[in-house]
């Protein structure tokens, strides 16, 4: 079981329509203490981002710091630096998630394209549902193994589970579960009490089951 975006990411949407004036754009930043915003067309889908760098850019009519996606970003031209609306100053296309995406791919999103934040999006309908920050990662990634640790412990003893037929490494927040279990059903539970425990990114069970009770399930049901 891997930690998802969905996991850590703030249910806010922090976007702004194609003709938001830079005056609003300015202001939804100071609102939300964020560096830059998504453009959304009107069904809601982000079509580019404005961030800090492009209002500067706007107004000193230079290419300010770094680009923001690099390898993607427009160049910089007169009428981009002329432009009074979001639709014509942002940088486009919006680099997005989705709810699913693993919060490793997130941030190494983030790291390459040099970015604070990033849309986070509906995989059917492309709408955006949220904004996941590098903060909410930090959160994440920021946990010491021996605390980790100690969590995982308590919730395998809170599914009372036997701990001395099972071993327990984390190592830059993956966890792995070996030995042996009582019951294959249990697997299942001790991956979902994993998964909610901060500062687990990734989870692994690798274990042997003394019973499949599982496949009585099925068997009944069929």
């Amino acid at each position: 079981m891997v930690t998802q975006v969905k996991d850590v990411m703030g249910v806010v949407a922090i976007a702004v329509h194609r003709q938001a004036t830079c005056t609003e754009l300015m202001a939804t930043m100071r609102r939300f203490k964020v560096n830059a915003v998504a453009v959304i067309d009107s069904g809601g889908r982000p079509v580019g981002m404005v961030s800090e760098d492009d209002l500067l850019s706007k107004e000193t009519g230079t290419s300010y710091g770094e680009p923001l996606f690099e390898g993607r970003r427009r160049r910089q031209e007169p009428e981009k630096t002329a432009g009074l609306t979001a639709q014509e100053i942002m940088t486009s296309p919006a680099l997005t998630v989705s709810g699913e995406t693993p919060i490793r791919e997130a941030a190494r999103l983030m790291r390459d394209h040099r970015i604070k934040q990033l849309p986070v999006v509906d995989p059917t309908s492309g709408k955006i549902t949220g904004t996941v920050h590098q903060v909410d990662l930090l959160k994440v990634f920021n946990r010491r193994a021996p605390d980790i640790l100690a969590d995982v412990a308590a919730a395998i003893a809170r599914l009372h589970l036997d701990t001395r037929t099972l071993t327990i490494t984390v190592d830059d927040g993956a966890v792995r579960v070996g030995g042996r279990l009582a019951r294959r059903s249990q697997i299942a539970q001790l991956t979902e009490a994993g998964r909610r425990i901060k500062g687990v990114v990734d989870l692994q069970v690798d274990v042997t089951c003394g019973h499949d009770d599982q496949v009585e399930t099925r068997s009944l049901r069929a």
